[in-house]
């Protein structure tokens, strides 16, 4: 399947996670940019809480699109081992490529969420949404500090993703929800068909709304 736009593809996720509807426990988590507004969808149709999880991939030197690992908030920092390994990347080289990307997480955790304080995922069901799974780096960093807070149950969700990959994450979350699993995968823009960037305004008017939709 082939999804219009992320709000397309959030409506469909949110029909495979309507188990969660209604819970006072849950507490949706967007990876951003692209991953916001396929969440704020389900957590429209979840009647859910919905908040910013911050996450920076670490890019290849020369070849950013690979990634080589990623940080999130709270110190997180998730190594793909084969791939460093593989391309005999150094350690110094992937420490000055994360103090880089560090910058740019605590920008954009300002930017986005001004003065809100974040979600407590802490005794909840944390679920984990990006618009797409590829190497699954980026939400294995997400759900490796979400598990710092001590959540109840760690769920990661995405409307489409390489099959071996989910496969890989449910050995490492309680559940993982994967709409569509197109083999062979190649990228996760091919799935869409408008996979226009998503804007840090777009973030912030869609984090905004979701948080007058909950206090309503």
């Amino acid at each position: 399947m082939i999804f219009h736009d992320r709000k397309e593809a959030g409506r469909i996720l949110a029909e495979r996670l309507a188990a969660y509807k209604n819970r006072h426990d849950v507490v949706i988590l967007a990876l951003p940019r692209g991953g916001v507004p396929v969440a704020y969808e389900v957590a429209k149709e979840l009647n859910a809480p919905l908040d910013v999880f911050v996450v920076r991939k670490l890019g290849v030197p020369g070849q950013e699109e690979l990634a080589m690992g990623a940080i999130a908030s709270g110190g997180v920092r998730v190594i793909n081992e084969d791939v460093a390994q593989m391309l005999r990347i150094p350690e110094e080289m992937i420490d000055e490529v994360a103090t880089k990307e560090i910058e740019e997480l605590e920008r954009r955790e300002r930017l986005y969420r001004g003065d809100r304080p974040g979600l407590d995922a802490r005794g909840r069901v944390a679920i984990l949404i990006d618009d797409g799974l590829a190497t699954g780096s980026t939400m294995r960093a997400a759900a490796a500090a979400v598990r710092g807070q001590q959540p109840m149950r760690i769920v990661v969700a995405a409307p489409v993703a390489a099959a071996s990959t989910c496969a890989e994450l449910r050995n490492e979350v309680d559940e993982v929800v994967c709409a569509e699993t197109p083999e062979p995968f190649y990228a996760i823009s091919l799935w869409y068909r408008d996979f226009t960037q998503t804007t840090d305004d777009e973030v912030r008017e869609l984090l905004a709304r979701g948080a007058r939709s909950v206090a309503a």
